[in-house]
């Protein structure tokens, strides 16, 4: 079953990749005009986001060198040992909706310094993949649509992210705990 499903894996992308020109091309669509019109959008969409995409690492880079970081997981640790749930992975846990580069690279950091089979590794591994970028997401998508008012979506990403959050530490501690 797992030969299969590597088999498959291996070849999804590239029979998509073929599949969607070859069946644009039968039913008469200009493939190569339709994908520079497609690039064009997507250049001008690039150049609107890009004060969105700066104003957003401005806000990042002052949440981090402020100390505000490390104040707050200083302030949660106490509770975070209380609940067996390892300190480490808290700021994991405030930049995942911020930024995924830079909570990939903190994922990194946790798996360099504990190891990947340790319970921060597998922790911080599962939140990296059960939450996502709410902020960054909401800055590019909307900006670029120009959307002003996403209070909603922001409130529903952010508890969407406090829940993957604590599913993912409470999955990691029942299953390897």
């Amino acid at each position: 079953m797992l030969d299969w499903i590597n088999i498959i894996s291996a070849w999804a992308v590239p029979m998509m990749i073929a599949f969607i020109p070859l069946y644009a091309f039968m039913k008469k669509v200009p493939v190569y005009e339709s994908f520079v019109d497609g690039a064009k959008d997507g250049f001008s969409t690039a150049i609107g986001i890009i004060p969105h995409l700066v104003g957003m690492m401005v806000a990042i880079s002052v949440f981090r060198a402020s100390g505000a970081l490390e104040f707050f997981t200083g302030w949660m640790g106490p509770l975070l040992k209380l609940l067996h749930v390892p300190p480490e992975v808290m700021p994991l846990g405030i930049l995942r909706p911020l930024t995924g580069t830079g909570s990939l690279a903190f994922t990194t950091d946790l798996i360099k310094t504990y190891g990947p089979d340790s319970m921060i590794g597998r922790i911080a591994s599962t939140v990296q993949g059960s939450t996502d970028t709410t902020l960054y997401v909401l800055t590019v998508y909307f900006g670029a649509i120009g959307i002003r008012n996403g209070r909603y979506a922001l409130k529903v990403g952010l508890f969407s992210d406090a829940v993957g959050f604590v599913a993912a530490i409470a999955v990691c501690l029942l299953i390897f705990g």
